[in-house]
């Protein structure tokens, strides 16, 4: 299961192998703030406080827009976070710049 936690909506949702947590937050209604869906607005930036592993790798385009400490402190661009295959518990809230 992967818990979502928008502006004001949170839901738990199943965890969909190659979807990003941005597709599964607008395919299941979950207010997440976004622009671009390419990583390079940032505006869909999240702290993943659990599951972390269960993520793929952190991609250019993250490198390129968030700093090496809050890769430390659990933040993944939402749009750029890829559910890996047999997934276990992802808890992922959107926490935008602005």
């Amino acid at each position: 299961m992967i818990e979502l936690k928008g502006r004001t909506i949170q839901k738990e949702v199943e965890a969909e192998a190659g979807l990003s947590l941005l597709d599964l937050a607008m395919k299941n209604g979950v207010d997440w703030s976004f622009s671009c869906t390419r990583g390079t607005c940032a505006r869909c930036r999240c702290l993943v406080t659990e599951g972390m592993e269960f993520l793929e790798e952190i991609t250019d385009e993250e490198w390129d827009r968030l700093e090496p400490e809050e890769f430390e402190e659990g933040y993944r661009l939402g749009c750029q976070a890829i559910v890996k295959e047999n997934a276990g518990r992802i808890t992922a809230a959107n926490k935008t710049y602005f």
